[in-house]
């Protein structure tokens, strides 16, 4: 086998130490599958729990090739030939585990291609954390928006090559991906629609990255975001002032809306914190925005 050219130096390159390049590039991934269950942060999990079939859909793990490496994802779609309407979804601070699975199940039983990137793949499995402190600290705070961003563009290109068509896409995300929902509106004008579950709008996890408040005038998706009045952690004004901002900067298709008396967490049914008159009100707003704009 001859020897490549390095373009940087233009001195010979083998393709081993191709090979071997790629190799440390793959082992930068703490996380090359995704686990069974539930994050261990989120256990006992609740009797309440809603588990969709995927009788009808092509559902599992695949692999979505990133710039360096893949990062493991759950796709579900509906089971014909397709092309269907794109929806990226964005974990909760607690990874890809089994209710974000299941959302996806849920999407794709009302026609859309839906997938969940492992988006903390690089930095460590929040499967395994007791501790939400310590899963804060050790892994979430180490994700740099830039990199999920690039993670959540090679999504769409793998959805786009596997039966999805992006020219017909949204994006949804709950907790720290609701916040990388208002964080990818802002950075992906080409989302026809994105649904934001108690995403921080003046809030950052990694060292030197932007609000999406800092964002918001790079915001032309159609954006809706669902909160909980009871949660002490996003207060009422800052809501405001991000979908106001919106408002002002011409993206007058967003809306917000506070549900009284909800917790953080609240469309969550293996959580404690489901509450369900609010989770069964947002959840048919989300599938109406979706509908309309998909």
């Amino acid at each position: 086998m001859k020897d490549h050219d390095d373009p940087h130096t233009m001195e010979p390159v083998s393709m081993r130490t191709l090979m071997g390049q790629r190799d440390v590039n793959r082992r930068t991934f703490v996380v090359s599958s995704l686990g069974a269950g539930f994050a261990l942060a989120v256990l006992p999990v609740s009797a309440q729990t809603i588990t969709t079939s995927a009788s009808g859909l092509v559902a599992g793990e695949v692999k979505v090739p990133v710039h360096d490496g893949s990062v493991p994802a759950y796709r579900a779609r509906p089971a014909g030939a397709g092309p269907f309407p794109v929806v990226l979804v964005i974990q909760e601070v607690f990874g890809v585990h089994e209710w974000i699975k299941d959302v996806c199940r849920r999407l794709a039983h009302l026609g859309y291609y839906a997938i969940a990137p492992a988006l903390y793949a690089r930095q460590g499995d929040p499967m395994k954390v007791k501790d939400v402190d310590e899963l804060v600290t050790k892994i979430v705070s180490q994700v740099p928006d830039s990199q999920v961003m690039a993670d959540l563009d090679a999504t769409a290109a793998f959805a786009a090559g596997d039966g999805g068509n992006t020219a017909r896409m949204g994006v949804i995300g709950f907790c720290w991906g609701g916040r990388e929902v208002l964080m990818y509106a802002s950075h992906n004008p080409r989302l026809k629609a994105a649904v934001a579950y108690y995403g921080f709008p003046q809030k950052a996890f990694h060292d030197g990255d932007r609000y999406p408040q800092d964002l918001v005038e790079d915001n032309h998706v159609p954006t809706l975001g669902l909160y909980g009045g009871a949660d002490p952690g996003i207060p009422a004004a800052a809501i405001k002032a991000y979908f106001d901002a919106l408002k002002a900067s011409g993206n007058s298709a967003s809306e917000y809306v506070i549900y009284p008396g909800a917790p953080h967490g609240f469309l969550a049914d293996y959580r404690p914190t489901y509450d369900k008159a609010a989770a069964q009100d947002a959840w048919k707003r989300t599938t109406a925005w979706f509908e309309a704009r998909l």
